[in-house]
């Protein structure tokens, strides 16, 4: 069911079934596996999305990449594609996932780089120097074995196979550390006991082979290999894109003051020497209090109403959510500059609330999107079974919480998908 626009407001909007894809989890087919990575795109909502508003001439643009789903799926469906994201760690997962490899000539890769495991001596590594966090995070002898790894790996000639095991190594590294498992949040577990780095890169590089394989039998079979398909490390306000270029964007923006990006993904970052300062990289993103500006006018009747509600509350929230609507205005006209006529946009995106304040996320970016010469055309509603993002915050503090504390509440049970069209 699509629910056609008559001025109504979103919260008034049914549900559409066909959307939720409830009972499906299609986030392990394909190369949608090999990584964790917050607040996944459902595939099988791109591709919907894909087969709904998409011809196989378009340029399939996601502005918020990732992980990559939606440049995997469009790859299965013959659309070229290019993902944008300002994140190094998103790049190195999207490039793996993207790029199939001949599964014999994989196998024998892999095959080699564990038998060196056997060439593993600890005093060889005893004096490296890395960065502190590293050891904030790491038991010297983990620590030792993800040296090993990481050198082993970086001695690859064949790139896309370096990515492909940096990857398997980068998805590890939480499993392997002091970092809480059942969290995003960045904390220690005084109890854990960390899995064997050699051990879990073993078994995890074990099911991205069998994925990878997958992969590349589905597209070789679809003579789908070679279609144009990359990654591009910028940022979604200010993008390399030629203006009128592309047929369509499927993309997710960042929810307001949801996920911390650069905290979630600091030991991929520290060990790959992506950053040296965790403050520096966190104010790249968009939706994160770290780039917080002073300003709290935003050019939108609706999103200034929610400032001014939040700033009789918590001048700090406030300020938070004018810098990401004012970041949002941005996208969307670099959106706009980079559609062709009559090319569609595609976003998902979800409201929450703010010690009482209903922030409408997806009403502002329409807004947005209504000044710049788009046509809304069509709203859409769905709840959301396992998105993987915080669903709990509690009511006074604001926080995310567990749902049996007596303030929770769910922040994000549905969300919309925005479809608009060029002029």
């Amino acid at each position: 069911m699509k629910t056609q626009i008559q001025n109504q407001p979103f919260d008034k909007i049914p549900v559409s079934p066909e959307w939720c894809f409830k009972n499906v989890r299609s986030t392990e087919q394909w190369t949608h596996g090999y990584h964790r990575y917050p607040a996944k795109f459902l595939p099988n909502l791109v591709k919907k999305l894909i087969e709904d508003y998409t011809i196989p001439t378009d340029t399939v643009v996601d502005f918020f990449a990732g992980c990559g789903t939606t440049l995997v799926e469009a790859k299965v469906h013959g659309r070229e594609s290019i993902g944008v994201d300002i994140n190094p760690v998103a790049e190195l997962i999207t490039n793996a996932k993207i790029n199939p490899i001949d599964p014999k000539k994989l196998e024998i890769k892999f095959q080699n780089l564990i038998k060196k495991f056997d060439d593993f001596e600890p005093k060889d590594y005893s004096k490296i120097q890395l960065h502190d966090r590293i050891d904030y995070w790491f038991s010297p002898k983990h620590k030792y074995k993800i040296a090993f790894l990481y050198e082993k790996i970086l001695s690859l000639r064949d790139k896309t196979a370096k990515e492909f095991f940096l990857v398997s190594l980068s998805h590890i590294l939480k499993n392997c550390s002091k970092w809480l498992q059942s969290s995003t949040k960045p904390q220690i577990d005084p109890d854990k006991n960390p899995t064997d780095p050699f051990v879990a890169f073993k078994k995890h590089t074990k099911q991205m082979i069998k994925r990878n394989e997958e992969f590349y039998n589905q597209l070789s079979e679809n003579n789908f290999l070679q279609t144009s398909c990359e990654i591009r490390l910028e940022d979604a306000r200010r993008t390399s894109l030629q203006s009128c270029s592309v047929g369509a964007i499927i993309t997710s923006p960042p929810y307001v003051t949801s996920y911390e990006y650069a905290d979630i993904h600091q030991l991929t970052a520290y060990w790959y020497e992506y950053i040296t300062d965790l403050q520096g990289f966190r104010k790249n993103f968009i939706g994160t209090f770290y780039s917080l500006n002073q300003n709290t006018k935003v050019e939108s009747e609706l999103g200034q109403k929610i400032v001014n509600q939040l700033l009789k509350k918590d001048k700090r929230k406030a300020k938070e959510v004018a810098n990401y609507f004012t970041e949002m205005q941005a996208v969307a006209t670099e959106m706009h500059r980079v559609l062709r006529v009559d090319g569609h946009a595609c976003l998902v995106i979800g409201n929450t609330t703010f010690l009482g304040v209903k922030v409408k996320s997806a009403e502002v970016f329409a807004d947005f999107l209504n000044t710049l010469d788009f046509d809304m055309i069509e709203i859409i509603k769905r709840s959301i079974p396992f998105k993987l993002i915080p669903t709990i915050r509690d009511k006074q503090t604001g926080k995310f919480a567990k749902l049996e504390s007596k303030n929770s509440k769910l922040v994000y049970p549905e969300e919309y998908i925005l479809i608009a069209k060029k002029k």
